[in-house]
Order: structure tokens, then C-alpha cells, then sequence
């Protein structure tokens, strides 16, 4: 039998992935677009989750834009926090399992070590605090739930730090980064297969019961200074062209709208434990978007 899977925000960087992503035969996704579902009104989510005939709801819908969300406030709770709950009482009432994308932004980052799922929350911003509302309305509306929480996304569509930084590195012959906040870069088409492995796991082998909260991210600490090198020392392997200098900063010398938390790295030890997944080797994932970005629009050679 043919289990079919609905993707809300379908062209988003996760959400795009998803509907690429080559499925087991068992699967079909059906991916829809914020034009096509809009999480924020109430009776019409309900109604296609309703018509689907789906087997289970991946919720990547998100108001992401980090600084922005800091002036857009209403709106960044709007579809985070009511637009999650929208999504996840029409589950209910449909008696559909959802998994719901979530963020490492809603730990303040005062932690030495990885994040656990049980570790306090205390967001510095608003998009974190917006993410944090939504989960904890998921958690209130809907048993059947999981709520993946990731960091550092990147992948070769939407807006995300290595396409800013191939950016820059054309334009630029020096780029200041931050070198005081720590954090797992995170490839979206990783994330959108860890997510299928849960929804198989979900839907074939009996997982049922193993609902809650769970992170996922890439498996190297580092720097946004450390991602930048890694980003242009593959980018030379790849294509043979000059880099630009990359100066390390503080994040004081690189103000922003929003707040970032200085550590916000996540401790995966338990969806290992429960899922058996474990995290994918950060340098193939980067080289597998960095081949893609460079074949959509090489940087020229100095």
C-alpha cells in the first residue's frame, strides 16, 4: 500500500528538499507551498489536511528570517506559533501524525556543552521565542507529535550563509565573520533524510509511541569564521579559484537586530537511542550543495 506524505512549506530550503528528496517506493510526497496552504488560516489548513488522505503531516512552514523577525514581530508569532497550532489541531482532528521543524534558536546559548532536549529554554530573539510558542501549542493540541529541532541550515536554494558568503567572496577580496558563536552547520537535504527515515520508521516499524522532542544537526562543531573557511577551501578544491581573506571577528564588532545564542549546539544522543539515526559527515554534505551551487553559478576567477 502507497502511504502518501504532506509537506507544508514546500519551497522553503527543507521543505524543497523533501519533495526531491527520492523516496522508497512505498512513499509518495505531496509537497504545497505557502500559496498553496497558508498555516495561518485556520479552516482552510484544516480542510486539506482533512482531503489529503495522508498518512502524516511534515510541518517545514516557518517565518525564519532572523532579524527581521525582530520588526515583524505579530507576524513571526502569527505563523510560528498559531500557524503551527492551526496545523497541528487539524492533525488531530484528522488523526494524523505531524512531524514539526523547530530551531536551536530557542536556547539562550549559555551552555557549555550540546543542548539536550530537556535543557531549558530562553530565547534571546524573536524568531527563537516565536519558534519556542509554537512548539510548546504543538505540544498542547497534538499527542502525535515530533518536533525536530535543528541549526544552521544551508542548501543551494533560499537564503542561508553559504550562498551570502560565495556571494561576498565574489565581490569581496577581504569578509569579516563572526568567530564567537558556535554551532553545527546543517545541510536541508540531510534533514529532509532524516525526517523520511522517522516518517518510515513512523509509519512501517512501529514507532509510534515515540513521540516528543528530538535534534538533529550536522556533525561538526564550529564557528561561523570555521564554516566560512571550510566553505572556500572546498570551493577551491572544487573549481581551482582564489578565495578571499577571512578575517575573525566578535560578535560585538558585527552587530545585528536580533541577539544569536554563542552556543548552539545540539546533543543528538537520543534520536540516535530511539530512531538509530546518526549524524552525516559535515565536509560531504557541504561538498554535495557547494557542486550544486557552483554548477547553478560559478564564481569567477580572480
Amino acid at each position: 500500500m502507497t502511504e502518501k506524505i504532506l509537506v507544508l512549506g514546500c519551497s522553503g530550503q527543507v521543505g524543497n528538499e523533501l519533495v526531491r528528496f527520492i523516496c522508497p517506493e512505498d512513499f509518495i510526497i505531496i509537497g504545497l507551498s505557502h500559496a498553496d496552504a497558508d498555516i495561518t488560516k485556520k479552516n482552510d489548513i484544516s480542510n486539506i489536511i482533512k482531503n489529503s488522505g495522508c498518512s502524516l503531516v511534515i510541518n517545514a512552514a516557518a517565518f525564519t528570517e532572523v532579524d527581521i523577525a525582530e520588526k515583524k514581530r505579530n507576524l513571526a508569532y502569527k505563523i510560528n506559533e498559531k500557524g503551527t497550532y492551526n496545523v497541528g489541531e487539524a492533525c488531530r482532528n484528522a488523526g494524523i501524525p505531524l512531524i514539526h521543524i523547530s530551531t536551536d534558536y530557542v536556547f539562550d546559548g549559555n551552555k557549555k556543552t550540546g543542548f539536550i532536549e530537556d535543557d531549558l529554554v530562553n530565547p534571546l530573539g524573536a524568531y527563537g521565542a516565536s519558534k519556542n510558542a509554537g512548539e510548546f501549542a504543538l505540544r498542547e493540541v497534538l499527542k502525535e507529535h515530533i518536533i525536530l529541532r535543528t541549526s544552521w541550515v544551508y542548501s543551494s536554494t533560499g537564503k542561508n550563509f553559504v550562498k551570502t558568503i560565495l556571494r561576498l567572496g565574489n565581490e569581496r577580496e577581504e569578509i569579516s565573520v563572526v568567530d564567537d558563536q558556535y554551532g553545527c552547520p546543517t545541510s536541508a537535504h540531510e534533514i529532509a533524510q532524516v525526517i523520511i527515515e522517522m516518517a518510515c520508521q513512523i509509519i512501517f516499524n512501529g514507532k509510534k509511541d515515540k513521540w516528543g522532542t528530538y535534534h538533529y544537526c550536522g556533525d561538526t562543531k564550529m564557528t561561523w569564521y570555521g564554516f566560512a573557511c571550510e566553505i572556500f577551501n572546498v570551493v577551491s578544491k572544487l573549481n581551482g579559484c582564489s578565495v578571499p581573506k577571512i578575517i575573525p571577528i566578535t560578535t560585538n564588532q558585527y552587530p545585528t537586530a536580533a541577539r544569536r545564542p554563542q552556543n548552539s549546539v545540539l546533543n543528538c544522543l537520543r534520536i540516535n537511542q530511539v530512531y538509530r539515526i546518526q549524524q552525516k559527515p559535515f565536509i560531504f554534505n557541504l561538498s554535495q550543495v557547494l557542486k550544486e551551487l557552483i554548477t547553478i553559478d560559478a564564481p569567477e576567477k580572480r
